[in-house]
């Protein structure tokens, strides 16, 4: 869920910053689970029922990508004969961290939770929530505790949390080292969440879904990848409305930029042969990802990637012309996302390793000018405000702007709460959204109680998105919609208030360069 893992500079692994992100949250449904069937035209499908919340975990949506499949577009999975058990989480994708989770390249799976019978009740199909992990690309996964959908299925949404591929095995254009056959393959992962929103097309009926009312969305990388699906056209007819917690859609390579990094990670892999990139292990792949990602001079080397077919072009130009014309977008930043992995501690200058999509002298340049726009904050603040600005916030007001350029409707939030105690205490760091719009908030701070009174109002204002409505809830002002020029924007805090323009002179330091 979390955007970065371990690197040369010591960021908090993935599982750490999970573990960090998780604590003293509520996690699971509680009651006793009972089986429960559901026929699809896939096959037939048995779960557990908790409460009459009815949960399938590990639901295959394509076809192994192993073998032949390695590094080629998915397949549709084929369907099968008779009952197919779905109480278990499918493994993880292939990636390094916590070896406690189970990780396999036979990963693209998808978990649903389902309100038993509220479909039949209300006469029409429900809202589907369709969500996409985070974890820098190359981590993270679909079943993490704070992705139970059991809050959503009981408000009466289908809750629909997908995998794809990371890393080298998603996200690495292997077409300079395989050959033409393989060209393009660095927008894989695009493919499979594409293939997991066809699935949902043609089977969520079953489930009491409505196909015709999918919100798309996800945090971190799956914010992202959201923003970057809402540039493909041949996405288009597979969701109605998106979700974006701290995207945007900046994370993209231009043809000759992937053929560098595919050429870079070969000369890592070195004497093995590209040939033999199709039969090696994984832990070999996984060796060789770390020591490429390390070696390489940018942060966050395998992306998605302008193929001339997919990807035609930037996403936000694509968006801009009108590929999200009439559909809706929730999106926003946290304030201090930063500070999750810069501080706090001693200011240092960035580096390279810091930056998420512009190049350092770039960053530098802008960066020179914060301490005469923002004189009160401390060098520590500064930092994290500037680099928060240059992975998050500017990228995500890119998108929404691009959106509502090209006909779409939006509504902007910043998060502004932050705990009173802890580590990060006084800063709304990246991904302490995620407790909040699930509604599992944390009780080992010593503000507790106002995140709780948050988290309820957050997560009632996604549903009713969801659910076609604006957002909104018992206890937040009006949310306006966003407009071009005005900004409207939701702060959401322990007391919530709407910003016309905010931190509209550091916007602007950012034009032509993000």
């Amino acid at each position: 869920m979390i955007e970065r893992g371990m690197n040369r500079r010591g960021f908090l692994a993935t599982s750490a910053m999970v573990a960090l992100s998780l604590q003293g949250r509520r996690l699971f449904a509680q009651g006793t689970a009972e089986p429960c069937v559901v026929r699809t035209p896939n096959g037939t499908l048995r779960g557990e029922s908790t409460d009459g919340v009815r949960v399938f975990r590990g639901v295959p949506f394509a076809e192994p990508p192993v073998g032949p499949l390695r590094f080629r577009p998915p397949v549709k999975k084929t369907a099968w004969k008779g009952e197919r058990d779905a109480t278990r989480f499918a493994p993880a994708a292939i990636q390094t961290g916590d070896p406690a989770v189970s990780k396999s390249e036979d990963c693209l799976y998808l978990n649903v939770w389902a309100l038993e019978g509220a479909a039949a009740k209300s006469g029409a199909g429900l809202p589907v929530y369709v969500w996409i992990h985070g974890g820098g690309f190359t981590g993270g996964n679909s079943f993490a505790p704070i992705f139970d959908g059991t809050e959503f299925a009981r408000e009466g949404v289908i809750c629909i949390t997908v995998a794809y591929r990371l890393g080298v095995l998603g996200f690495l254009d292997m077409g300079p080292l395989l050959g033409a056959d393989y060209a393009g393959s660095g927008n894989n992962a695009l493919r499979d969440l594409m293939l997991a929103l066809e699935w949902v097309q043609e089977n969520v009926a079953a489930f009491g879904g409505d196909p015709a009312r999918v919100t798309l969305g996800g945090e971190s990388a799956g914010a992202k990848l959201t923003d970057i699906l809402m540039g493909v056209p041949e996405a288009q007819g597979l969701f109605h409305q998106m979700i974006s917690e701290s995207g945007g859609a900046e994370r993209v390579w231009p043809a000759s930029n992937a053929t560098a990094v595919a050429k870079g990670f070969g000369d890592v892999w070195g004497a093995r042969g590209a040939a033999g990139l199709k039969t090696a292990s994984a832990t070999e792949l996984m060796a060789s990802q770390t020591s490429f990602i390390d070696s390489w001079p940018q942060h966050f080397p395998l992306r998605t990637e302008i193929d001339g077919t997919l990807l035609p072009k930037l996403p936000v130009e694509t968006i801009a012309g009108g590929s999200t014309r009439r559909k809706r977008l929730l999106i926003g930043t946290n304030r201090d996302e930063s500070a999750l992995f810069v501080g706090p501690h001693p200011a240092h200058d960035a580096t390279a390793a810091d930056l998420g999509n512009v190049p350092l002298a770039q960053f530098q340049a802008v960066y020179a000018k914060y301490k005469a726009l923002y004189p009160e904050m401390s060098e520590e603040r500064l930092r994290i405000r500037a680099l928060t600005a240059e992975e998050y916030w500017v990228p995500s007001m890119r998108v929404a702007d691009a959106h509502v350029r090209g006909g779409g409707s939006a509504w902007m939030y910043r998060l502004d709460f932050a705990p009173s105690s802890g580590r990060l205490k006084s800063y709304a760091y990246h991904s302490e959204d995620l407790g909040l719009a699930w509604d599992k908030p944390n009780r080992d701070i010593d503000n507790a109680a106002a995140e709780a009174a948050l988290a309820k109002q957050m997560h009632q204002a996604w549903v009713a998105f969801i659910q076609g409505e604006k957002p909104g809830a018992v206890g937040l002002p009006e949310w306006p919609q966003y407009v071009n020029g005005t900004r409207q924007t939701m702060i959401l805090d322990t007391q919530s208030r709407v910003e016309e323009k905010p931190q509209e002179a550091e916007l602007r330091l950012w034009d032509g360069v993000l």
